[in-house]
């Protein structure tokens, strides 16, 4: 068959398999996980890769699940990937009672596409067309939340990283993987568009990168009304520290994007005792590894300006979070033609920089990386009032326009996978990626004794 042909064919079969699609990434948008807790999401893939009668391993980095397609050879190794976790929304009407998770990030979305990749290759007999091999990659806990309880994951030694893929970059999981394709859902601005419940596809360019910090103020207990001279208020001292990097911010350059955005885990104990324990959570985003450092120890020598002015003690604990995404350009071309195939060149458009994050900048630096965000909902992302309107793009249109991808990179000997990986430069090697995950690593003590 033709390469031609083998698109038409592969489209045919995804679009048959509509309501199998649709129904898998409703199955997960009614049951949302938190990271590195996905087990149901991940039985629900391995359930589908059974039936496909794809082989596939469990358990990557505690719940990722990776399923494998053979080509008839395996020249180059090109995977279609989906995040398994969901974010924190308690306000959102499918978020789980308890956990407060919800769908709103898209990820089910994710998983479904991959799946959809999966079928449309598996029912057309695509792979034995195919001189590569397709690696179904469903992974764990991209949103970088629940800090306290993934460290302590990491300090019994289940894992290393807070984010999915730096950890399973560590275990060798993508070390079979040539280059990587994912998509992630995005808002439709356009009055006309949310009316006629079309959306874009954008190709991306960069994003943000970030560091992860857990920060603790630690004051001196008193009884807050009899004898608050005694204490040392340790949410005071918090306060000041925010207000301290508030002030910092006429200095953040426009063009380096940066984010800090803090969070309070536990404000104190009793309301009548001087709080002496306040713990903390942010992060400090941009848009470059550069500027990442300049301006994390600016803020850090903010967040210790708050504990000195009131006599208390921080520790601040810099944890790596994710690099910034750098989408790879031959990929993105390849990409942007095939979808432009389907839903026309006129739908397809190239994203701003991204000031959010993705633990996919970390593939980004060691592999080609092809991430589009396609605009098939309304509200906002990580709201309550995210809603999808464009099924036909976010579930079917998308997962025809990567499965033409994959034939296009691995069709007469891959010959154009092998361009991607001839002319990818990559930033960092795995160990140079590795070592310099493990160099933000460090702890800051200012004040009291």
């Amino acid at each position: 068959m033709t390469r031609e042909e083998l698109k038409k064919t592969v489209c045919a079969a995804i679009a048959a398999r509509r309501n199998d699609i649709l129904a898998l990434g409703n199955a997960i948008y009614a049951e949302p996980e938190l990271g590195y807790k996905e087990a149901k999401t991940a039985a629900k893939v391995e359930a589908i890769y059974k039936k496909l009668g794809i082989p596939y391993e469990t358990g990557l980095a505690l719940t990722g699940i990776k399923g494998r397609l053979k080509g008839k050879s395996s020249r180059r190794t090109v995977a279609v990937l989906g995040e398994l976790d969901a974010v924190v929304c308690a306000d959102h009407p499918k978020a789980d009672p308890i956990s407060g998770a919800a769908h709103c990030c898209g990820h089910n979305v994710q998983v479904a596409v991959m799946a959809a990749v999966g079928m449309g290759l598996k029912d057309a007999g695509i792979m034995e067309h195919l001189d590569g091999d397709v690696v179904l990659f469903a992974v764990p806990a991209e949103e970088y939340v629940e800090l306290t309880y993934r460290d302590k994951l990491r300090s019994e030694g289940k894992i290393e990283y807070i984010g999915g893929k730096p950890e399973l970059i560590r275990i060798g999981a993508f070390d079979d993987i040539d280059m990587a394709l994912q998509m992630h859902v995005d808002t439709l601005k356009d009055p006309e568009r949310v009316r006629s419940k079309k959306g874009l596809a954008a190709l991306s360019t960069t994003s943000n990168g970030f560091i992860g910090k857990l920060v603790r103020y630690k004051g001196r207990a008193a009884h807050a009304a009899a004898a608050p001279d005694m204490g040392i208020n340790a949410l005071q001292a918090c306060m000041m520290g925010v207000t301290a990097v508030n002030a910092l911010r006429e200095r953040f350059r426009d063009s380096d994007h940066v984010r800090f955005h803090p969070i309070i885990t536990h404000g104190g104990d009793l309301v009548n005792v001087v709080p002496s324990d306040v713990r903390m959570e942010s992060y400090v985003r941009a848009g470059s590894v550069d500027a990442l450092k300049l301006y994390n120890e600016q803020v850090n020598r903010a967040l210790g300006a708050g504990a000195t002015a009131l006599g208390a003690e921080v520790e601040i604990r810099d944890m790596p979070g994710y690099l910034p995404l750098n989408n790879d350009a031959n990929l993105n071309d390849i990409f942007g033609s095939n979808m432009a195939a389907i839903i026309g060149t006129d739908r397809v458009t190239v994203a701003d920089h991204l000031s959010g994050s993705t633990d996919t900048g970390e593939l980004s630096q060691i592999m080609p990386v092809c991430h589009p965000w396609i605009a098939g909902i309304t509200g906002t992302l990580h709201s309550k009032d995210y809603e999808i309107v464009d099924e036909s793009l976010v579930y079917i249109e998308i997962a025809q326009a990567f499965a033409m991808c994959v034939i296009d990179l691995l069709y007469g000997d891959a010959v154009e996978a092998e361009r991607v990986v001839k002319e990818f430069k990559p930033i960092l090697s795995k160990q140079g990626l590795m070592d310099f995950l493990q160099g933000i690593k460090k702890t800051t003590v200012v004040g009291a004794e």
